[in-house]
C-alpha cells in the first residue's frame, strides 16, 4: 500500500466524509439487530427486547478509535471517497461478514469500524509498517505476508503459469502450493479456513521491479472465491487498475465478465463459486 500525499483541503473534506460513513455504518447495523431482536420476541417480551436492543447500540472499541481518528487526523485513506463508497454499499447488505483485506494502512480503521462484529483481517508484506499501524490502532487483526513473486516477472508469469497443472482452475489450491508460484502458500491459517465475503486488494507493492506485485494476491484472491462452498458470490475488490499489471491480472483471473462496477482506480467484481461439473478451459 502506497504511502499517500494529501492537501489540507481534501484530507478535512475525507475525513469529514469517512466519520459519516463510519457512523452511519455503526447506526444502520445496530437499526437491523435492533430490529432481529425485537420481531423475535414477540409484543408480550416488547420490554425486554428493547433492552436488549439498546444495549446492542454499543459501539465497538475500533468504532470509537476510528471516529475519533478520522475526525482529527490530517491523515486520510489513498482511495477517494466515491472508491471507498464501492465496498461501503456491499458491506451495507454484508455486515457482519468476512472481510479480507492485502494491505495494511490509514484505510484499516474504517474498514474494520464498517464491519462491524465481523472478521475483518489484514495482510501486509512489510513488518515494521505492521508494528508502525497496529501501535497506533491495537484493535486491528494483521498479519505479515511474505510474497515469491517480483513486479518485474509479471509477463513471464502471465506466459508460463498455464505449465504448471497446479495453477489450473481444476486443481488449483493456496496452501503447501509451491509449485504454482502464482499461489500464496505462507498465509495465517485463518485465511484458509475461512470463506470471505468480500476481498479488497490494495497491496502489496507494485510500482518498481523488485517489489512483490499483486499477481499473486489477484491469483490467490480468486481460487478463494471459485473454492466458496456458502451461498452467493464472493465480491473482490482491485484498486490501482490504472497500472499494467494490475489490470492484465484482472482481465486474465477475475474476468471482465465478472466486473459489476468501475470507479476511479477501483474495479469491482463478482466471482461465482466454481462449477463442480467445469472440466475444462482456464479462468476466463
Amino acid at each position: 500500500m502506497k504511502r499517500p500525499q494529501f492537501t489540507p483541503e481534501k484530507s478535512c473534506l475525507l475525513a469529514v466524509a469517512l466519520s459519516g460513513l463510519i457512523i452511519g455504518a455503526f447506526l444502520l447495523s445496530n437499526l437491523i439487530r435492533s430490529v432481529d431482536n425485537i420481531s423475535s420476541f414477540g409484543l408480550c417480551s416488547l420490554a425486554s427486547a428493547k433492552a436488549r436492543a439498546a444495549a446492542d447500540y454499543d459501539a465497538t472499541p475500533a468504532q470509537l478509535q476510528s471516529i475519533l481518528h478520522y475526525a482529527t487526523s490530517k491523515i486520510v485513506p489513498q482511495q477517494s471517497l466515491a472508491e471507498i463508497s464501492v465496498a461501503f454499499d456491499v458491506l451495507k447488505t454484508r455486515s457482519p461478514c468476512n472481510f479480507l483485506v492485502f494491505g495494511l494502512g490509514f484505510d484499516s480503521l474504517m474498514w474494520t469500524s464498517l464491519n462491524p462484529h465481523g472478521t475483518t483481517l489484514f495482510l501486509e508484506e512489510d513488518p515494521k509498517w505492521v508494528q508502525t499501524i497496529v501501535k497506533k490502532a491495537p484493535t486491528l487483526n494483521a498479519h505479515t505476508v511474505q510474497y515469491r513473486t517480483q513486479l518485474q516477472e509479471a509477463n513471464s508469469l502471465l506466459k508460463t503459469y498455464r505449465s504448471e497443472p497446479l495453477c489450473s482452475p481444476s486443481k488449483a489450491y493456496l496452501r503447501g502450493n509451491y509449485k504454482c508460484k502464482l499461489a500464496l502458500t505462507g498465509l495465517p491459517d485463518e485465511v484458509y479456513d475461512k470463506e470471505w465475503d468480500l476481498i479488497m486488494i490494495d497491496a502489496p507493492r507494485g510500482y518498481f521491479p523488485e517489489a512483490p506485485g499483486r499477481m499473486a494476491a489477484i491469483f490467490s484472491a480468486v481460487v478463494m472465491a471459485r473454492g466458496r462452498k456458502g451461498s452467493g458470490v464472493t465480491h473482490v475488490f482491485l484498486h490501482d487498475v490504472d497500472r499494467r499489471v494490475e489490470k492484465m491480472f484482472a482481465e486474465e483471473f477475475l474476468c471482465r465478465k465478472n466486473l459489476v462496477k468501475a470507479v476511479g482506480r477501483l474495479w469491482h467484481f463478482e466471482i461465482p463459486a466454481a462449477n463442480v461439473s467445469h472440466s475444462g478451459g482456464w479462468f476466463c
